[in-house]
């Protein structure tokens, strides 16, 4: 949760924008609505996960297997607008949605693949978020947080899982891959062609919208040797050779992509990364915004990870696979508040 005196200084910057908004909009023009039109695209660093309350409720017929949680950075955001209104009351519509990739955004329908309480027959396919955002004329806001899975970040975390443990190098294995799998710097690219056409299209679907993209917090610690192998609740087997290419080579670069195409558009970058540095996976309890392998989530998430050995109940944890938690999605909301009242300044 915010610190009660950051809080504070939030309120009167929201308070301070608000009245300098009323002072540059005049009355009747063009862009008075009655309330400002929020989009909320993105992965399950955006979606939430295990972080609060499903929203949809559980047993709610429209859930969609995005696993979208009421304390993710966008509810938190949301909440603080509401308290707060820059102007006049925002209205937010929050389609993010876990394991989203790049094409999932604008281009590609996603068959969500959500461990809780799944339907007989399976997920259904959601159609792009920008369809199910109903982007158009009238939004004013988009805020993106994707491209960690179309590296894939998640399945690599797995890979060097798998050669850490039998004591092989991930860093050699994405150097020098095998026939069928993308090197790291082919991987790279295809994300930075993905971004650009994703782009091209929000602004195509909103094209009076601004729009906000939100990189990934320091989920690896700056020091390798932070980490106790094989803690599961940190990175469980990965080397600390392996922890530092993670970090210096793969996420790093991966913000810098996002960071770099968002400025081609003219739009604004969240940095999460740099203010959340020192509360790694590895780090104490107290002390982490971004929970281990295995971790500590909500009752309803689970604690086995299908299709694979990972079994967190084991260590009395469930399986959070290096995802933020309440704390971390505090962080990562404090900048994507102030980075939307920016933006609607300049509507």
């Amino acid at each position: 949760m915010r610190h009660p005196v950051s809080r504070l200084r939030w309120r009167a910057l929201a308070v301070g924008l608000a009245l300098a908004a009323a002072t540059l909009v005049p009355s009747g023009s063009a862009g008075a609505a009655d309330q400002y039109e929020w989009a909320a695209l993105g992965d399950s660093y955006t979606a939430g996960g295990y972080v609060g309350d499903p929203q949809p409720a559980l047993g709610d017929g429209s859930r969609d297997g995005c696993d979208r949680t009421t304390d993710a950075y966008p509810g938190l955001v949301e909440r603080e607008l509401e308290e707060f209104p820059p102007g006049k009351p925002v209205n937010l519509t929050n389609v993010s949605c876990g394991n989203a990739t790049i094409p999932n955004i604008a281009t590609t329908k996603q068959t969500p693949i959500s461990p809780v309480q799944p339907p007989a027959g399976g997920w259904t396919a959601v159609d792009p978020q920008t369809q199910r955002a109903k982007l158009g004329d009238e939004t004013d806001v988009v805020t993106i947080g994707v491209g960690g899975n179309s590296l894939p970040f998640g399945g690599m975390l797995l890979k060097c899982l798998e050669q850490g443990a039998s004591g092989d190098s991930c860093r050699d294995y994405y150097t020098n891959p095998p026939e069928g799998e993308e090197s790291l710097q082919e991987k790279l690219a295809r994300v930075q062609d993905e971004y650009i056409e994703m782009l091209a299209h929000v602004h195509q679907a909103a094209p009076n919208a601004k729009v906000i993209t939100v990189g990934y917090p320091a989920v690896l610690p700056e020091e390798a040797s932070a980490c106790n192998r094989p803690a599961l609740t940190e990175l469980g087997s990965i080397t600390h050779a392996d922890v530092d290419w993670l970090r210096d080579d793969v996420l790093k670069p991966l913000n810098s992509t996002i960071q770099r195409v968002t400025n081609f558009f003219g739009d604004r970058y969240v940095d999460v990364y740099s203010s959340s540095e020192g509360h790694d996976a590895c780090q104490p309890a107290e002390t982490k915004w971004v929970e281990g392998i295995c971790g500590d989530a909500a009752d309803y998430w689970p604690a086995h990870l299908p299709g694979t050995l990972l079994n967190c109940a084991l260590v009395g944890k469930r399986v959070t696979l290096v995802h933020p938690n309440a704390e971390g999605h505090a962080n990562t909301a404090n900048h994507v508040e102030r980075a939307i009242r920016i933006a609607l300044l300049e509507l």
